[in-house]
């Protein structure tokens, strides 16, 4: 890859829609592992994406130009390019801090009224969604 490249592409893909297509200077994603950041060149890797916000860069590094709030999925990285698969993403702009905890609620009364292993793994998944979503908001706003 040329060293002068500042910019890689990056892409956001749900199952409704391409969600966004764009050069970045760099995008942190939230891994299954933890938050990875991925710059110009980075090695080809795959990793699962958990309930977090997607972070996008300008070039200087210091700026986040957006931040868009996923649900778990997949990433795909290559030196030029980054694609997320997503089961939902929604800008975080969009998210209220009401939206995140009344969803929080909600998540929270379904685990207390799942009656069989199913629902309450339903249950729990929801809930981890709602508290990252309620974490991301206050992490954006404050």
């Amino acid at each position: 890859m040329a060293e002068n490249v500042k910019t890689l592409q990056f892409e956001l893909v749900t199952p409704v829609r391409l969600m966004s297509s764009q050069p970045v200077a760099m995008v942190v994603v939230p891994g299954g592992e933890g938050d990875f950041g991925v710059l110009p060149g980075h090695s080809p890797m795959l990793s699962t994406v958990r309930a977090g916000t997607i972070s996008l860069y300008e070039e200087d590094l210091d700026t986040i130009t957006d931040r868009i709030f996923v649900e778990g999925g997949f990433a795909e990285v290559h030196p030029e390019h980054c694609t997320v698969l997503a089961e939902v993403a929604q800008p975080l702009k969009d998210i209220t801090m009401e939206m995140a905890d009344d969803r929080l609620r909600k998540a929270n009364d379904a685990l207390m009224n799942a009656g069989s292993d199913g629902e309450r793994r339903g249950a729990e998944r929801e809930l981890e969604a709602a508290e990252a979503m309620l974490a991301a908001v206050e992490a954006a706003r404050g």
